[in-house]
């Protein structure tokens, strides 16, 4: 499964309802599972974004959809991207020409 980092920033409304940040931590997690991937840290965060989550995922789509669906509840805005593991970076360099 593929691994990948997304960077959150906080709406208004998520700001205001700040307090319910644990069970939208749950949601997150089960919405990860439900479509074959897996939430493996996220971290509350100082500086240019508010929080940061680490999670695994079958493809780019499966992201997508997540990402989409998360930011249309209103609460932030992510950016995403794809992350390769220590273990990944032979195969990467690998395909190098």
């Amino acid at each position: 499964m593929a691994t990948y980092i997304s960077f959150l920033s906080f709406t208004e409304q998520g700001v205001k309802t700040i307090k319910d940040l644990p069970a939208r931590i749950a949601a997150g997690r089960q919405a990860f599972e439900a479509n074959g991937g897996k939430l493996i840290e996220y971290y509350l965060t100082l500086g240019a974004q508010d929080a940061v989550v680490v999670f695994e995922a079958p493809d780019d789509e499966t992201v997508a959809s997540i990402a989409l669906a998360t930011a249309g509840l209103g609460n932030l805005r992510t950016t995403s991207m794809r992350a390769f593991t220590e273990a990944e970076i032979p195969g990467v360099l690998g395909k190098m020409p």
